[in-house]
């Protein structure tokens, strides 16, 4: 008898354990053990109703009663419920028909499978739990800034471990280029989701998210923090260069000047976080030819023509200015369309260019393969002047198209022109203001008044 009690109060002992390392509070605790002990006893006698479970976490031991009413011993149709007078009266001599007999039953009589079945039952219900305050703790801190401890890398991923020792997963792909992770670093990032499958939730956290960006640079500006300055738009290829475009609301205070401070003190603890990310800051403004024009720089830009039906402006700029606006692999340009969310083409200015006359596209079926002027079509170039007038690049990406094919093309095209008489370039573009979207619309209606333009080429 002794060792079977031992082995229920070591059973108690061992989950108390586990409630401590897990941080159950009591309360919840005990109803678990409760639980799960009338969960094996309905199993094993059918129901529990008759059952008192009564847990002592302070002596880490469980004691249980059966309740069964005392019958005739003719009379017994349920041996849960009922008690025949001769059972009854062997535990106590005064017992009579129709009084309450409660006897005390040690679970470890049940056998080794019971204690078994048990362990498991209350494993899974203190798993569940686990799993509920993991999930109602992380749910509502989407985008909340967190810092926890690397525990193991793998190709895919690195586990990283909170306060609480609580599993957070950072995905690679969620992780600057230059990131590069030990066993017991310390890792800055923002929570990016949490799913919650089949009960089971696993926490997310990423470095490349813009809303990252923006969590650290309001970690590092007090105005930003308080309200006087607002990131409007954020624009991130992660490791490589930002956009940012802020506002302020007081008229006293520079927002580019509080964000970057004196010499960059400001923004040099976020850049250094980064891995030495470049991040521009610019101006936010409700006038879209003026804030795409911020957007490209450190490009001048010429002229502008929106086509907000489509969330389209086409650029014009100086040849010099072509390869500033583009960036590097075309960086420049991609986060300007990022941060404005409109899709920017940019023409290039040329003097002297015929821009009065042009020939579609299928005239030139007999030098260039029908699928090749079909593939640029279907980017919305119909003429041999739009296709001239688009950058290289464009060609290349949105029509998917090889680099000699492109190069063919245009040859083919220039050709056509090259014998054709100049036409004086107006002198409207030339003072074109570069902050008028009027004008940019009336010079799009008229031909004379536009621009000539040629494609920008390639970029490096």
């Amino acid at each position: 008898m002794a060792k079977k009690k031992q082995e229920t109060a070591s059973l108690i002992e061992t989950f108390a354990e586990f409630k401590q390392n897990k941080n159950i509070d009591l309360t919840t605790m005990v109803g678990v053990l409760e639980e799960s002990f009338r969960s094996v006893i309905a199993k094993l006698f059918g129901s529990d109703e008759n059952f008192d479970v009564i847990v002592n976490p302070d002596k880490g031991d469980c004691e249980i009663y059966r309740n069964r009413v005392v019958v005739n011993d003719d009379e017994v149709e349920d041996p849960n419920k009922q008690i025949s007078l001769s059972e009854a009266q062997k535990i106590d001599a005064t017992y009579e028909v129709g009084e309450d007999v409660s006897e005390q039953i040690h679970f470890a009589d049940f056998g080794r499978r019971a204690i078994l079945t048990l362990r498991q039952t209350l494993a899974s219900k203190i798993l569940e739990l686990e799993h509920d305050a993991l999930y109602n703790k992380y749910k509502d801190r989407v985008g909340e800034l967190i810092t926890a401890e690397v525990y193991q890398t793998w190709k895919s991923e690195t586990l990283l471990m909170d306060e609480e020792k609580n599993e957070l997963y950072l995905p690679k792909s969620q992780q600057i280029p230059r990131d590069f992770f030990h066993k017991g670093d310390t890792v800055t990032a923002v929570i990016d989701r949490v799913d919650n499958s089949n009960g089971n939730p696993k926490i997310y956290l990423s470095r490349t998210s813009p809303v990252f960006l923006q969590r650290l640079l309001e970690n590092e500006i007090p105005e930003i923090a308080e309200g006087l300055i607002r990131l409007c738009r954020i624009a991130r290829i992660p490791g490589e260069r930002a956009k940012i475009a802020v506002e302020s609301y007081d008229d006293r205070i520079d927002p580019i000047g509080a964000c970057v401070g004196v010499k960059g003190s400001r923004i040099h603890g976020v850049v250094r976080e980064l891995h030495n990310e470049n991040i521009d800051v610019i101006c936010f403004t409700n006038n879209i030819s003026l804030f795409i024009q911020r957007a490209l720089n450190p490009a001048q830009v010429s002229n502008i023509v929106l086509h907000e039906d489509t969330h389209k402006a086409e650029v014009y700029l100086r040849p010099e200015e072509v390869s500033l606006a583009i960036g590097k692999g075309g960086m420049n340009i991609k986060l300007a369309s990022m941060l404005t969310e409109y899709t920017i083409d940019v023409f290039r200015e040329v003097e002297g260019e015929e821009m009065n006359e042009d020939i579609y596209l299928d005239e030139f079926a007999d030098e260039i393969d029908q699928w090749v002027i079909d593939a640029i079509k279907s980017i919305g170039l119909e003429t041999a002047k739009d296709v001239l007038n688009a950058p290289r690049e464009m060609l290349i990406e949105k029509a998917d198209l090889e680099e000699d094919t492109v190069d063919d093309v245009l040859r083919v095209l220039r050709a056509e022109f090259d014998n054709d008489e100049t036409a004086q370039q107006p002198t409207s573009a030339e003072a074109a203001p570069q902050e008028s979207t009027s004008d940019a619309n009336s010079a799009n209606s008229d031909d004379t008044n536009q621009p000539a333009a040629e494609p920008a080429g390639e970029q490096s």
